[in-house]
């Protein structure tokens, strides 16, 4: 989990970061604030998804019997 948790954290400097390029450029005032929520959660809800899918190794288990 440690790397779906950096992943995530990743992500979410990447989404700040493009919301405040998106501020200071003055497109986030002309969107409207609850455009804006909705956005954020969406790409979030997206980094998540991501996160835990490339988490981890998919390794089949073999079982030997005897």
């Amino acid at each position: 989990m440690k790397w779906a948790g950096m992943y995530l954290v990743g992500f979410l400097v990447l989404i700040c970061g493009l919301l405040a390029a998106l501020w200071k450029l003055g497109i986030l005032t002309s969107i409207g604030t609850t455009w804006t929520v909705i956005g954020v959660v969406i790409a979030i809800g997206i980094g998540i998804m991501l996160a835990v899918s490339n988490s981890g190794s998919k390794e089949n288990i073999e079982i030997d019997r005897k």
